[in-house]
Parts: structure tokens; sequence; C-alpha cells
């Protein structure tokens, strides 16, 4: 099972340990919040294999970029979403809503601080932890959120 702590701002899985960054709104379950939701979920879905590491998604479907920090400083407001997705689903009542919020575990810029929130919902890794991560989890694998 991968454990996601809000507070401590970290990812676990089978004796390793990443960070990550959270939503900057904080912990919710509402549509257009932009806050992560907390709770027990699947994985859905895994996007992404054999991508380049920095490959831009849009949609789930990679656009052929390479982010690069030119990239970024020439679309500075766009939320980037790079290497690797693993679609989370919300498995109880008061998160059943996450699919179809587009809630992931992403790979993001590497100069994009880990370790204190920043996303506008999902949970952001270093692209070198997205793929190591991907690599060893399959679909149906089992996360947990919580904020303690």
């Amino acid at each position: 099972m991968i454990t996601i702590n809000i507070a401590q701002q970290s990812l676990s899985f089978k004796g390793n340990s990443y960070l990550i960054s959270s939503a900057k709104n904080g912990v919710g379950e509402q549509e257009g919040s932009f806050c992560t939701p907390i709770g027990a979920f699947k994985i859905a879905d895994k996007i992404g294999t054999d991508l380049q590491v920095s490959a831009v998604l849009v949609g789930r479907v990679p656009t052929g970029e390479i982010y690069t920090a030119e990239l970024g400083r020439q679309c500075p407001d766009r939320d980037w979403i790079l290497t690797r997705i693993l679609w989370l689903e919300g498995l109880e009542s008061h998160n059943k809503n996450t699919k179809a919020r587009y809630i992931y575990i992403h790979g993001t810029p590497d100069e994009e601080p880990m370790g204190v929130v920043g996303s506008k919902g999902c949970i952001r890794m270093h692209n070198k932890d997205m793929v190591a991560l991907f690599d060893v989890v399959q679909v149906g694998e089992k996360v947990v959120i919580i904020k303690q």
C-alpha cells in the first residue's frame, strides 16, 4: 500500500520514502476546490509507460514536448504534468469523485520544491522518484492519504 502523509509531505511504499507536494489549498474532496482528497484510494490507471523523463502530458496524452526551464518560462501559468501519471480512484463515499476530479500522482518540474504544499490537488513528485514508484506499482494498488 502507498501511504501519503500530508503533514509530512511524504509518500512511502515498500520501505522507500519520497518527498511530495500536495495541494496549496489543503485537503478536501469538493469539485473545483483544488484540494487534495484524503482517505482510501486505488490506482485506477498507469499512464506514460516508457515516456521520456520530463515528457509533457495534457489530458493524460503526451504532447510531444519535453519540459525544460525555458519552456517553463514561456508558459508560466501551465500546471505541468510530466513523465508518468498514477490516476487515483476514491474508495469511500466522501472521495468517490476523485477520479472525475482528475487527481493523480504525477511528475513535475525538478526545480519545483518538494516537502511543501503547492499543487492544484494532485500529488506531485520529482521525475526520477515518479519513475521509480511507477515501475513498482500495479493498477489496483491501494493508496491511503492521511492528514496527520
